[in-house]
């Protein structure tokens, strides 16, 4: 028989919760907050300054789109050092087609 353990149970619910999570298009405040990794109170903190997007329909509870949240989260990508290799060979290539 086998044995299971507070971190199994523990591990299985992390995964189900994710399984919820990626099924719903609309999320709650606890949710956005296991959704993105931040807390609660960070979540917070970012509406009431409005840096994430995020909905208030009767002026109390807080919704988020994950749809929203992702671009979001995805915002100001950092270019990988073969992208900008790329793009200054190309920007010397079209300097130097210009030249001659």
């Amino acid at each position: 028989m086998q044995t299971t353990t507070l971190q199994d149970i523990a591990a299985r619910l992390d995964t189900l919760t994710a399984a919820v999570l990626s099924n719903k298009t609309v999320l709650t405040i606890e949710e956005a907050a296991a959704y993105t990794g931040l807390t609660v109170s960070t979540i917070y903190k970012l509406t009431s300054t409005q840096q994430i997007p995020h909905s208030k329909p009767r002026g109390k509870m807080l919704y988020f789109d994950r749809a929203e949240l992702d671009t979001w989260l995805l915002q100001r990508r950092i270019k990988t050092v073969d992208e900008i290799a790329s793009a200054a060979a190309d920007h010397v290539a079209k300097i130097q087609g210009g030249v001659k």
